[in-house]
């Protein structure tokens, strides 16, 4: 049994909005841009859909991805949640306290990193010292 999937995202590329229908059967994989004016509404969308479904030009067949493994029906209601939701949140100080706290983890990361490194250098070159020590005769 093949199976089918199909996606319509609306996004921003400016300066038009525009939509990127996907559809996939079971190997195939091909994708038509729709271009918008101003920001349109769902109704909006679907009626053009309904509409002007032959006059869509997809691309040509390429080979789709293999397929996924069935989500969490929770997970997948997370993830589009999160999709959904904007990506900006907060004021400007909320954001910029944000970037620096990635900073800070990321200067973090680095330093205990530097440290793991030379902690495992001390440690070989200690069992390398004493290697030397049990061969030279004592």
């Amino acid at each position: 049994m093949e199976s089918v999937l199909s996606k319509f995202t609306v996004l921003f590329e400016e300066p038009f909005w525009i939509g990127l229908y996907e559809r996939q059967e079971g190997r195939r994989y091909e994708v038509c841009k729709v271009t918008f004016g101003a920001q349109p509404r769902d109704y909006e969308v679907l009626a053009f859909l309904l509409q002007n479904w032959g006059r869509l030009r997809f691309s040509p067949s390429d080979e789709a991805p293999p397929p996924q493994r069935r989500a969490n029906p929770k997970r997948m209601q997370r993830t589009i949640r999160q999709q959904v939701q904007p990506v900006a949140i907060g004021t400007k100080a909320q954001q910029a306290l944000k970037r620096q706290r990635e900073q800070d983890k990321q200067e973090k990361g680095n330093h205990s990193r530097a440290r793991r490194f030379d902690l495992k250098e001390r440690k070989f070159s200690k069992r390398q010292e004493k290697r030397r020590q049990k061969h030279r005769g004592h």
